[in-house]
């Protein structure tokens, strides 16, 4: 063991109390092993200047450039003093600016041909770029020859450029490395010595010294190729002993039955199911006939028609004499479930009840807003096996809500629902029911492949037939203010052809949100630091607006997370029903609502949304055989990533390709990070949207070595190393997906 303990020291042991607490603090590093594996995000050729000629303004920069002159300027009637440095770098100039006694040092040091790097903000000051009190090192010798051999003794040098924060530089960080790089001679290697040899891959410690302090850039191909391929593999065996791991659970097998209810329900169907939905069907009834428990997670577009497949599923499990539980992430998405699953039922929904079918089963929905006589009804039902089907919140996961027999357990909307809730479900059934997870957000393979890396996966990518086209339009409401006048216009001829609208906004509004707590404060000071910067449009306000202004004599409600969940069913009741034109809403309505007759959608604020949520948000129109129209409606500035995105979301409506940009755009700190896990990606070097072939190969090598040695009983290294990897919460995350 003494070869992990030297990765296992904590960093205040080596490096001091102050950096190391500004390192756990500020980086989330605690240990030796944490900084050896903060690798550099990129490398500045040492000696080499930098173009100050294309510096990104607002963007934390190193530069590598030379004194052309210093001067100290009095300001304020002679009370201020003020140095400012010129650098060159050949290809433009770069002005420093110190204040006060912050410009004593600098003024002794930078002086004319002194060559540096400097560390800082980029500002716009007289229209002149600038670093205002940038961190520096000097990097040449006292005297201008001698500064001469040192540029050339740097020339080629790759100097590594690390991850930092305001409180410690990135070059500080280096000389934190140089004194725990002798300890990357005791990294524990985890992979097999025939994997390693067969790749042609570097061992581990020597990897490591590549990445931190490469001679050449072939060291650093090497090194990233290498630590790659460890943090693809160490994950995949991790995920790989998790599927080996549920092969070995027992669960009843479900067998669908001839003439039961599923064949009652087919036989109801006013329309025949899409390719994709038999295909997907079969998988899942393939996996219900099975000994082990089915973990399956099924992505579809939006629309496609996975609650059909969900539907028929459950009524498979009734038909084999067990219950089917079907969990959702809200209460309007529950009750909205409920309701659409029981007018596909008809009367099979009504089993036991005055004119239900013979062959029917009770439907049952389980909230926590519900009175307790509804409530006690339904706990009833279930525990005696009367109701073979419940739809709920997380409320079905209470100590008190027991079950018959429960056999299969759907989860809709996977990544607004929390692992440990999953589980606790999954614990209520005798043996460990069959798990489908459902998601609408189309999630590229390589994610599939990592953060659900323990399903199984199905995909439904054909929409059913007669669903109409949405045509997608980003407004410019700063630019061009008619357009926004246009777009409500839009909204009066769908309602005047008899349809329906949402506006979605991403506030509720009324400031109650934001009273007193920590989050008012928050806004407050940033609306005074940046008045550019206003709280985003709110759903109160906006419907109000328009109840007066552009929507006037229309009925116009509203809808949003804080109304009594009664008030929500009975406004969500009436748009279904028609009475009501214009639902303003917040994305409460980003999953499952479904109202055929509503075409229009006009999201306000639009660049506060995520790709996927604006995907998700346009899916809710369109649904019927009238053509759907959303709206994007943005002030941001037509030349910024915000408006790139939203055009990005107008131009297709495929959401496998949308899911793909939003993914490099956020990268996976939102994907792999405390989105799904609850604990921080541990992934750093491997980019999970680039590094598709990695994964698939590391996933391949790391079912076979599972396969052939569960326990990694000859494999002691890589035991180790997953054991570090996988943290409690990351395991327990694992043990749970």
């Amino acid at each position: 063991m003494d070869r992990v303990s030297s990765f296992d020291e904590p960093l205040k042991k080596l490096l001091g109390g102050a950096t190391a607490k500004v390192m756990a603090e500020h980086l989330d590093l605690h240990t030796v092993g944490d900084l050896l594996h903060h690798y550099p995000r990129r490398y500045e050729e040492r000696g080499k200047l930098t173009a100050l000629a294309d510096l990104p303004l607002d963007e934390h920069v190193t530069v590598v450039a030379q004194v052309a002159d210093a001067r100290i300027l009095m300001f304020n009637n002679g009370r201020g003093k003020r140095l400012e440095v010129t650098l060159t770098d050949g290809s433009g100039r770069l002005q420093l600016v110190f204040f006060g006694h912050g410009a004593h040092k600098p003024h002794k040091e930078l002086l004319p041909g002194r060559q540096a790097m400097f560390a800082g903000k980029v500002s716009v000051f007289n229209r002149k770029m600038q670093l205002a009190h940038p961190t520096y090192q000097l990097l040449d010798a006292s005297d201008a020859d001698e500064a001469t051999e040192a540029v050339d003794a740097f020339a080629g040098r790759l100097l590594p450029i690390y991850p930092a924060c305001k409180q410690l530089d990135s070059w500080r960080i280096a000389k934190a490395v140089d004194a725990v790089l002798p300890s990357a001679r005791d990294a524990v290697d985890p992979l097999p010595a025939s994997l390693r040899e067969g790749r042609g891959f570097t061992p581990l410690p020597e990897a490591l010294l590549k990445v931190h302090r490469p001679q050449t850039k072939a060291d650093i191909e090497d090194a990233k190729a290498r630590l790659k391929w460890d943090e693809a593999f160490v994950l995949q065996v991790a995920l790989a002993r998790r599927r080996y791991a549920d092969t070995q659970l027992p669960a009843v097998a479900r067998r669908p039955v001839a003439d039961g209810l599923l064949d009652a329900f087919d036989a109801k169907l006013p329309f025949t199911l899409t390719e994709g939905q038999e295909k997907v069907s079969k998988e899942i009834f393939d996996d219900l006939a099975t000994e082990h428990p089915m973990h399956r997670l099924l992505q579809g577009e939006v629309g496609s028609g996975k609650t059909m497949v969900a539907l028929r599923a459950m009524l498979a499990v009734v038909d084999a004499g067990g219950q089917a539980a079907m969990l959702a992430p809200t209460e309007v998405l529950a009750q909205q479930h409920h309701r659409s699953i029981t007018e596909m039922m008809g009367e099979l929904a009504e089993g036991g009840m005055l004119g239900g079918s013979d062959r029917g089963t009770k439907v049952v929905l389980l909230t926590g807003s519900m009175g307790m006589a509804a409530r006690r009804q339904a706990l009833l039902d279930l525990v005696t096996g009367e109701a073979g089907i419940v739809i709920g919140t997380h409320a079905l996961i209470e100590d008190k809500v027991q079950f018959h027999d429960l056999g299969l357990v759907v989860v809709d909307e996977q990544h607004r629902f929390g692992v440990e809730q999953r589980d606790a479900l999954r614990s209520k059934g005798k043996q460990p029911p069959h798990l489908l997870v459902m998601t609408a957000t189309p999630i590229p393979r390589t994610v599939a492949m990592t953060v659900f890396g323990d399903l199984e996966t199905s995909v439904l990518d054909q929409l059913p037939a007669g669903r109409s086209p949405i045509a997608s339009h980003v407004v410019p409401a700063k630019d061009k203010p008619h357009f926004l006048a246009r777009a409500w216009e839009r909204v009066r001829e769908e309602v005047g052809n008899g349809h329906q609208a949402y506006v979605v906004c991403p506030r509720i509004g009324d400031d109650a949100e934001e009273a007193g707590g920590k989050k008012g404060k928050a806004k407050k000071k940033t609306a005074e630091e940046d008045p550019e910067k206003r709280p985003p449009l709110a759903v109160l306000e906006i419907a109000d607006e328009l109840r007066r202004g552009a929507l006037a004599g229309l009925g116009v409600e509203v809808l949003h997370g804080r109304m009594h969940p009664d008030e929500k069913d009975d406004v969500m009741r009436r748009f279904a029903a028609g009475d009501v034109d214009v639902l303003v809403a917040t994305t409460v309505i980003e999953v499952g609502v479904n109202v055929p007759n509503a075409t229009a959608m006009v999201i306000m604020d639009a660049d506060r949304f995520g790709v996927s949520q604006l995907h998700q948000l346009r899916g809710r129109v369109g649904r019927g055989s009238a053509p759907g129209l959303c709206l994007l409606v943005s002030e941001a500035h037509e030349a910024s990533p915000a408006r790139a995105r939203l055009s990005a979301v107008a131009a297709t409506l495929d959401g496998f390709e949308l899911s793909r940009i939003d993914l490099e755009q956020r990268r996976e700190g939102d994907v792999l990070g405390q989105a799904q896990s609850g604990v921080r990606s541990s992934l750093r070097m491997l980019t999970v949207i680039d590094d598709e072939e990695v994964i698939a190969a590391a996933r391949e090598e790391a079912a076979a070595i599972v396969a052939a040695d569960p326990e990694l009983e000859h494999l002691p290294e890589l035991r180790t190393v997953l054991a570090a990897l996988l943290d409690k919460e990351r395991e327990e995350y694992l043990d749970k997906g």
